[in-house]
C-alpha cells in the first residue's frame, strides 16, 4: 500500500444538511456526521479531518468563543481536523441589490473571523472559505455582461475582506448558480474578479456535468448521445475542462456522477452526487481526479493540502451506515495512492 500521507482526506458534513428539510429527510446531526466520519477506517488509514458549512442546525455563525473552542475540542479529541469552511452567503445574491451584496460580504466576513480562531485554536491547518453566486442562472441570463460584472464585483469586495485574514475564496463550479454554471462562465467571472486570493473549487460530480452542457449548451465538451464506453473521447472532454479550470483550482471535491442532474429538499437542481461504488458512475474516480491532481504534463500539483467528500442528498438509511463511509474512504485512499506525495 501507497506511505502518502498527503493530500488529507477529509469528509464534509454539510451532506447532512443539504437535500433535507421539511420537504425532504431528516436533518442528520453535525454529531452524527463528525461520529461517522471518525469511525470510518479502511486497513488502519482514517479519515484525517472534516470540511464544515457555517449554517444552522449543525454551526452557528455567530457563536461565542467558548463555544468555537468547545467545537474544537469535540474535534480534535476524535483525533481530526476542520478544513475548508463554507460560508452562508445565500441571503444576499451576488449581483442583487446594494444591501444583498452588502449581506453577502458580511457573512464572507463573518465565516473568515470563524475560520481565523478555529486557526488560532490549532485545528485548522488548511482550507479555504466556500463561496458562490447565490444567484439564479434564470436571473443571470437577464442581463449575462452587466450581472457577470456585478457578481465579480461583490467578489473582489469580499476578497479584499478575506485577505485581511489571509484567506482564500473558492467559488464551487455548479451548474445551479449564475455566472458559474457553464467553465466559460466560471473563467469568465474568476478573471473580471481578478483578485490574489480568488480560486476555483472543483467537484468531481458537479464540474463533470460543465463537459454535457446542462444549464449552457454551446458549452457542452462532449458529443452528444455520447457512448460512455469511449474512454479516449472522455479523457480528452477532462484535458480540456481541466486545462481551463487547473490553474484556478485551490480546493478539490472527490466525488462519484451518473451524467445526470438531482435536486431535493430546498436545494436546486445540479449534480447528482453518486456513492462512491455506484455501478451506473461514469467516473473512474481515481483515474479522473489525476485530471485536476495532475498538471498537463502528469506532474502533481500540490496546489492543495487535503482532498475532501462530498456526497450531498443520498438517502438518511444510506448515510447512517457506517459501511458507506468506509467504501468513501477507501475510494479516497485510492486517489491519495494514485496522486499523493510524502510531505
Amino acid at each position: 500500500m501507497s506511505q502518502n500521507n498527503y493530500p488529507k482526506l477529509h469528509n464534509a458534513t454539510w451532506p447532512g444538511i443539504v437535500g433535507k428539510g421539511p420537504d425532504s429527510e431528516p436533518i442528520i446531526s453535525f454529531e452524527d456526521m463528525l461520529q461517522y466520519t471518525a469511525a470510518a477506517e479502511v486497513n488502519g488509514v482514517k479519515f484525517d479531518g472534516i470540511d464544515i458549512g457555517l449554517f444552522d442546525p449543525h454551526i452557528d455563525l455567530d457563536m461565542s468563543d467558548d463555544g468555537i473552542k468547545r467545537l474544537a475540542e469535540k474535534v480534535q479529541k476524535l483525533n481530526l481536523n476542520i478544513g475548508s469552511l463554507v460560508a452562508p452567503i445565500w441571503g444576499g445574491p451576488a449581483m442583487g441589490s446594494k444591501e444583498d451584496r452588502a449581506l453577502f460580504v458580511e457573512m464572507v466576513r463573518k465565516s473568515c473571523v470563524f475560520g481565523q480562531k478555529l486557526k488560532d485554536l490549532g485545528v485548522r491547518p488548511y482550507g479555504i472559505v466556500r463561496i458562490d453566486s447565490a444567484s439564479s442562472v434564470e436571473n443571470w441570463a437577464k442581463d449575462p455582461i452587466n450581472n457577470t460584472k456585478l457578481i465579480a464585483q461583490t467578489f473582489r469586495e469580499a476578497c479584499d475582506v478575506a485577505a485581511d485574514f489571509g484567506e482564500k475564496l473558492a467559488a464551487e463550479g455548479e451548474i445551479c448558480w449564475g455566472g458559474m454554471h457553464s467553465w466559460r462562465a466560471m473563467v469568465d467571472t474568476l478573471d473580471q474578479t481578478n483578485r490574489p486570493n480568488i480560486g476555483f473549487q472543483a467537484d468531481m460530480s458537479h464540474t463533470f456535468l460543465y463537459m454535457l452542457g446542462y444549464n449552457s449548451p454551446d458549452d457542452r465538451i462532449l458529443p452528444k448521445n455520447f457512448d460512455w464506453n469511449d474512454r479516449e473521447t472522455l479523457d480528452e472532454a477532462f484535458k480540456k475542462l481541466t486545462k481551463a479550470l487547473r490553474p484556478w483550482t485551490i480546493d478539490f471535491h472527490v466525488a462519484q456522477n451518473d451524467g445526470t442532474v438531482f435536486g431535493s429538499g430546498s436545494h436546486d437542481k445540479t449534480g447528482r452526487h453518486c456513492l462512491a461504488n455506484d455501478p451506473n458512475g461514469k467516473l473512474d474516480i481515481a483515474r479522473d481526479a489525476g485530471h485536476w491532481l495532475r498538471n498537463a504534463d502528469g506532474e502533481l500539483t500540490k496546489a492543495f493540502q487535503h482532498i475532501c467528500w462530498d456526497g450531498c442528498m443520498f438517502p438518511n438509511a444510506v448515510m447512517g451506515k457506517q459501511q458507506t463511509w468506509n467504501d468513501i474512504l477507501a475510494k479516497m485512499i485510492e486517489v491519495r495512492n494514485a496522486h499523493g506525495w510524502v510531505g
